[in-house]
């Protein structure tokens, strides 16, 4: 066998294979400055989604309560609450409901109980229908998503 022949059935050597501990070392800065760049906006995207979407639930069951006055006259009490919604209220007549297809009250983005009032503690409006926001508790002003 020539000296040629050798050299081309010799495996190449271990400093040829892999990547150095700083090549890894670089992947790996850049990789964590991409996410924390990226992480908070996305994060900020995710929590102005939310705040949306209890804008949209709010005025659909807006909607549907709006249908249950136009059946039975009055918006539901406060201590009917969203409940009259689901299940007829004694003192309903002309109750035409279920008006929620599900028999589970509708929780907020962030799970939990929509709030309502009737009568209104806001001026000029029905009823409150409010969602806590994030935080899940407070009073209003502070976070709170209510009906327009």
């Amino acid at each position: 066998m020539s000296l040629s022949e050798e050299k081309r059935h010799q495996k190449p050597s271990n400093s040829d294979a892999g990547f150095t501990l700083l090549e890894i070392l670089v992947v790996l800065a850049i990789l964590g400055l991409l996410v924390g760049l990226v992480a908070p906006a996305a994060l900020r995207q995710l929590g102005g989604a939310r705040v949306s979407v209890a804008k949209q639930s709010i005025a659909r069951i807006g909607t549907v309560l709006d249908m249950y006055k136009l059946d039975t006259g009055t918006y539901p009490s406060s201590d009917e609450g969203l409940d009259a919604l689901v299940h007829r209220p004694s003192n309903a007549e002309n109750w035409n409901g279920p008006y929620l297809k599900n028999s589970a009250l509708p929780l907020d983005p962030w799970n939990h109980p929509y709030i309502y009032r009737s009568p209104s503690e806001r001026e000029g409006k029905d009823y409150d229908l409010c969602s806590n926001g994030p935080a899940g508790k407070g009073d209003a002003g502070s976070g709170m998503i209510c009906n327009p």
